[in-house]
């Protein structure tokens, strides 16, 4: 069993940034595959980024150039630094991660962005 907790979610206005953290506790076995995912009100959970052990990263269209997804694999934690926000990253942000071939995730944190 894996236990994920997000932090460093808030209010930013638009422009500003951000940094997420996904604390991991709990494996038996080595966290393989990481990610970001984010979920707007009324829309459908989305891939934001997501990062292999080895530290390979994978971005949507939409976060590149912005957002930066990072881990350290030591603390078994993920971060995600978010910058050049702008009112369209309003969501809450969940992160996952791959264990023992069995998919976990976080109870998400809020981010706004707005003036």
């Amino acid at each position: 069993q894996v236990q994920l907790v997000e932090s460093g979610g808030g209010l930013v206005q638009p422009g500003g940034s951000l940094r997420l953290s996904c604390a991991a506790s709990g494996s038996r076995f080595s966290i393989n595959a990481m990610g970001w995912y984010r979920q707007a009100p009324r829309k459908e959970r989305e891939l934001v980024a997501t990062i292999t052990s080895g530290g390979s990263t994978n971005y949507a269209d939409s976060v590149k150039g912005r957002f930066t997804i990072s881990r350290d694999n030591a603390k078994n934690t993920m971060f995600l630094q978010m910058n050049s926000l702008n009112p369209e990253d309003t969501a809450v942000y969940f992160c996952n991660a791959l264990a023992s071939f069995r998919l976990y995730w976080g109870q998400g944190t809020q981010v706004t962005v707005s003036s």
